[in-house]
Order: C-alpha cells, then structure tokens, then sequence
C-alpha cells in the first residue's frame, strides 16, 4: 500500500465479541489512544463492536478511516471455530444443547466476522475503509501486548488466560522485533479457567469475580490444596498441567463445574449474594496457593528456557497480582513487566504491535528503564470549560481553583479531615485499574475508611481490600517492595516497622472476624495477611496526582492513600464529567474534584434520576 511522504502510518487493533471489547490507535507505532468500549455505553465488561472507543480513538488523531493501514483483530476466528467443534467431538454426545445453541451463532456472525467488522466501521461514517485486516492469533496478541510495550531489549514471555483458539498458556522470548513463541498449554488445559470455576463456584460472576476470590483468600485457610492437587491439576515439574475434566462443565455446557466439584467440597456453588461461610473462605485461600505455585512453576520454565533476566507477563491471569508478588520475591529473574491491560482489552493493543512489530518488521527500541505504557493514560480528557459546560446540565455547585498549588492543599487537608473524594483528573486510564485518573480517594490512616468506602461508596461486600497509591519514593518506607510497581500489579507487604502487634485474643479470630482489627498506621490500605495491592506514583508519569500525593505528605507527614476505581459495584469506570457527577451523587462521596473544580455535596441541588442505577448495572 502507498504511503504519502511523512504521514504516519496508522494500525488500528480492535478486540470485540467476547469480553472487555477494546480498541487501540497507533501511529508510527506508538499509542496515540486506547479505551474500552464499556467506558461510554456503560454495560461492565461490554462485549460488543467498541464502535465509540473507534471513534475516540479517530478523534484523538483527527484521522477518517481511509486513513488506517492496518486493521487488526486480536484472535483468529476460524482457528477458534476448528477447536470448538474439536471439542464438541471429543465430548459427545455430552454437550449437544450448547452446541445446537453456539454454531449458528457461529455460522451467522463469527465466521463472517471481516464483514461484520467492515459492516460496523462503514456504520461510522467516518469515510471509506481502505486498510488491510490482519488477524494474529489470540496469545500472540497477548505476548505481543507485554513485551513489544516493556522496557526490555530482550525478555521471556509468559501468557496465561482463559482461552484463546487453542492455547490457554504459553511460554516464548523477545528479542528486538522478534517474538517467538516456545511452547503451548492448549484447551481444555486452562489455569484461568480453573480460577474461574472456583470464582463460579464460591457465588462470583466468571471474568469479573477472579479478583474478589484474590481478595477473599486470606481470610481462610488453603486446606483444599491437597484435594485440587489430587482431583482437579495434575502438575508437572515444567509448570505444564492437566484438568481433570470429571469435575468440569466449561468444554460443553454453560456452568463451569458439576455434580462431582459439588461432592468434591462438600457443598453445592454458593448462590450469588448469599452469606459467605468459612468453606468458600477456604476454597478462595486454596485456589489461591495452587495459582501461585503453578504460576512461579511456568515462570522457572520459562527462565530455564530463554535464560533472559527479565519477563513479561500478560493474560487474565496476570492480574493476578498476588500471583505476580510470588514470581517477583522467589522467581529466578532480575526484572518483571506486567502489561496493565493483561485481559481481552489489552489483546487489540497487542494485536496492533504485532502488525507494526511482526507482519511490518519494524525496527524497536528498548532503554530497559521506561515502558511505552505511559501510565496507561490513552483516555478521553476534558479542560475546564468543558467541564463547566457539561455539568451545568445538572445546574451543579463547584469552584474553580486557578493555581493548582491552592487545589492540592486544599484537598489535602479534605482528605486529612476524612473527606472520600471523587477525582477525575487528566487522560482516562486503558485496563482495569484506576491508577490516578479516575479514582475515589481516602487517606490510608483512618481505621473507618475501609469499611466506609466498601459499604457506603462502592456498595459492595465488607471484605474487599482497597490500595494503596504511594509516591515512589516513598514506597521502601512503607512497603517491602523492591522496586515499583506503577500500574498495581503487584501484592507485598507491610514493612514490619509499621505493623501494629495483635493481642493474643485478636489472634484466635477467624474468617471475617479479622477484619476489623488495624494491622498497621496505614489500616484502611493494610489487608488480613499484611499486604497490600501498591500503586507506586512517579512524579514524570503522573504529575498531577503526585503533586497532591505530596501535598498530603506536606500536611500529614504520609505521602500515601487509599485508591479505589472511581464507579460503584457493577458499573464500568467513570469517563466524562457526567459519569463523575452521576457517581458522585449516588453515592455518600463528600467531594468531587474534577480537574481544578472542587463540588461540595452540601452545595449540590436535589439529584434526581429516571432509572434506579442499581437495576440498570448487574452487580458484579
């Protein structure tokens, strides 16, 4: 295809149909956007053509589609269609109601997907389609999405999810430009879908509950080990692993697990919502164990293979970041980079590296010290006008504040009072995480703050942990971390100095009985198990929210704080002014900062909406 003298050449990757629809926009290469669908229809982990994260991402460059080169999906869909009537053989005749359901659908709209894809941009209307499609396989776009954006020259590669066409795990090696893949694990093999069907099993919904048994683990006891080793996983000294598919339903049917997983412990899947009891508890903490072991398992493979003193990581399971802890303190390897978007999301980004990278063969660059994630930050942004505009829909109260040092101090000393605040502030961030952009804040001292934030913020279970952001300088002070960790990838604990010694009667607790006791200076931030899940802020990378990271060290003497998303249970991560505002008022948040405007709730007029958001999100 001809290019014009200096104009870039623009691939955009896209990942849709299954979970987490995304799309991605590169220019010469580097990201100029990227966004989740489920930001602007605001339907949680939204499966469906991303057509307005395509249009932001048009927008962010102010090109028209004639201008796109490449147009790159993330999987392979006839190679997915080949394993899943494979698998449908194989079983048979178990199966045959989800196969009479799932192969029109395939033979109606997945085979055709070229077309539904070129059907749904024309849609658009944003000039005519003139770039070629290109489809990598599904961990290619995963090994592609870790390592072509990690700082290293050269890495091993480690892919774990649910599944792809065939592949549920691989092992590979960066090099330069190169990417090779070394060895595979394929379906019905799977360590991601192992997780999931504890998470189905303990009453959380499959591809969104994963980090809530994460959360749940410490408060029990792994007596299950045993039993996943010799029922379930078949484990080998390589880190290469069985299912045995007696338990299972996921190659077949529409559950995860069956009859026999019910006998196995003892007791049928818990019903969503119900009271937790010890069992699930402990089935979390054993699940938990078995991940971590496998995981540094592969992670010791694949340094036996490639001999590099790095590795990258990508995959659902890479969010796993107590996972990533392990690997980090007891792993063979100097360095690890976790891609921040590990899940579907992230597979357009890699699919869009892999065309420049690997089909263009373009030439990379790797100083070892800087990733290309730029702290994710590739989202919509709005200027303080805009904002003054858009929020007048609501006739709301704020004050805008001219100088940003005045900002931050004041919302220092909000925070320092026990204020929850609302922050929206710069580029939205791409992946799961809020890391600074869209975030609800708290300060880490304050023994209420968890309990406060779960219950009466997020609406969500008392269990659930909260972060840490701490400036990166700080982090060592607080932490045991060696290191950082920018995009709260990574679980270590509290450094001992600041742990707070349990009574001997605190000791004896049990369950969820622990968690009310304070387990260091920081408690709001400080889970059952003395870790934490850390957000380290650098100063270059996020500028804004380090400077009121520093403000509050400058007040309190601590330059930390709780970072939870800024949504509340079942709905996606806030994008625009609106979205802020919305959230803001359903909630008991005291204030919301966005940009450099400060609202009040008790400045705020009556809010009153058409729909009761609680029945328009799903709870999660």
């Amino acid at each position: 295809m001809k290019t014009h003298f200096n104009k870039p050449i623009y691939i955009l990757g896209i990942s849709a149909y299954y979970h987490d629809s995304a799309a991605v926009l590169l220019a010469d290469g580097e990201i100029i956007a990227a966004a989740q669908q489920e930001r602007f229809s605001r339907k949680k982990h939204d499966s469906g053509f991303p057509k307005e994260a395509i249009q932001f991402c048009l927008d962010a460059a102010s090109i028209l589609l004639e201008e796109i080169e490449y147009i790159v999906f993330y999987d392979k869909p006839f190679l997915k269609f080949e394993r899943l009537l494979e698998t449908y053989y194989a079983f048979a005749p178990k199966g045959f109601k989800s196969f009479a359901t799932a192969i029109p659908v395939w033979i109606r709209e997945k085979l055709l997907l070229k077309k539904i894809i070129r059907d749904n941009l024309n849609d658009l209307e944003r000039g005519e389609i003139k770039g070629k499609f290109l489809f990598p396989e599904h961990h290619v776009s995963h090994a592609a999405s870790a390592f072509y954006p990690s700082p290293y020259e050269d890495s091993a590669v480690l892919t774990v999810d649910g599944v792809g066409e065939y592949a549920t795990t691989t092992l590979g090696r960066g090099s330069g430009n190169k990417l090779e893949i070394l060895k595979e694990i394929h379906f019905p093999h799977s360590l991601g879908l192992l997780y999931s069907a504890f998470t189905y099993h303990t009453g959380f919904r499959v591809n969104s509950g994963e980090y809530k048994v994460m959360g749940l683990a410490p408060y029990g006891e792994p007596r299950f080990v045993d039993t996943i080793y010799k029922n379930l996983l078949e484990m080998h000294d390589d880190g290469s692993f069985s299912l045995n598919m007696k338990y299972f339903s996921f190659a077949t049917g529409l559950k995860m697990t069956n009859s026999a997983f019910d006998q196995l412990f003892g007791k049928p899947a818990r019903t969503p919502e119900s009271p937790l009891t010890q069992t699930e508890m402990d089935m979390a903490a054993s699940i938990q164990v078995v991940t971590k072991q496998v995981m540094l398992k592969l992670a010791n493979h694949a340094f036996e293979m490639t001999k590099s003193k790095n590795l990258v990581l990508a995959g659902g399971v890479a969010l796993n970041c107590v996972a990533n802890g392990i690997i980090m303190r007891e792993g063979p390897f100097e360095n690890i980079w976790i891609q921040p978007a590990a899940g579907d999301a992230g597979g357009a980004l890699g699919a869009a590296l892999a065309a420049w990278y690997i089909y263009l063969d373009k030439k990379r660059q790797a100083d070892g010290i800087h990733d290309k994630m730029c702290g994710t930050y590739f989202g919509p942004e709005f200027s303080n006008e805009q904002i003054r505009t858009r929020l007048s829909n609501f006739k709301a109260v704020g004050t805008l504040y001219s100088d940003e040092n005045e900002l931050f101090n004041k919302i220092a000393k909000l925070l320092d009072k026990g204020n929850v605040i609302g922050w929206m502030s710069g580029k939205m961030e791409f992946g799961p995480r809020a890391l600074g952009a869209r975030s609800i804040l708290g300060d880490a001292r304050n023994p209420e703050m968890q309990k406060k934030m779960n219950l009466k913020i997020k609406y969500r279970e008392s269990f659930r942990p909260f972060a840490p952001s701490v400036m990166k300088e700080m982090a060592g002070d607080y932490f045991e971390l060696k290191g950082e960790s920018p995009y709260m990838l990574l679980v270590d604990y509290i450094n001992p100095k600041h742990r707070l010694k349990m009574t001997e009667q605190q000791q004896q607790l049990w369950g969820i009985e622990k968690l009310n006791v304070p387990r260091s200076v920081v408690p709001a931030i400080t889970h059952v198990d003395y870790s934490a899940r850390i957000q380290t802020v650098d100063k270059n990378t996020s500028p804004r929210y380090w400077k009121l990271l520093s403000a509050f060290k400058n007040h309190t003497g601590h330059g930390i704080l709780v970072n939870t998303s800024f949504n509340v249970r079942g709905e996606p991560i806030v994008c625009n002014p609106e979205d802020a505002y919305r959230c803001f008022m359903r909630t008991e948040m005291d204030y919301l900062v966005v940009e450099n405007w400060i609202f009040a709730k008790e400045d705020q007029p009556p809010f009153n909406e058409d729909t009761d958001w609680k029945k328009t999100h799903r709870l999660d």
